[in-house]
């Protein structure tokens, strides 16, 4: 089970998405959806794996000053 962590631009969780129950459905979703996320305001997004733990963080802007 997969869920992306929205992040502000210090990296500090601002809330989650719905769970998907696989990685590849994860990413189609953020592919989709990554503009309507930054419009609200979300700096970056982090990959969660319920059994594993993070998988990866990344920025969602073109040039981002977070710490990703």
């Amino acid at each position: 089970m997969f869920t992306w962590r929205y992040l502000d631009e210090a990296g500090q969780e601002l809330g989650v998405s719905r769970v998907f129950s696989e990685r590849e459905d994860a990413e189609t979703w953020l592919g989709g959806s990554w503009a309507d996320l930054r419009e609200r305001g979300i700096d970056g997004v982090e990959l969660f794996d319920q059994r594993r733990g993070p998988v990866f963080r990344m920025a969602l802007g073109l040039e981002s000053d977070a710490g990703f």
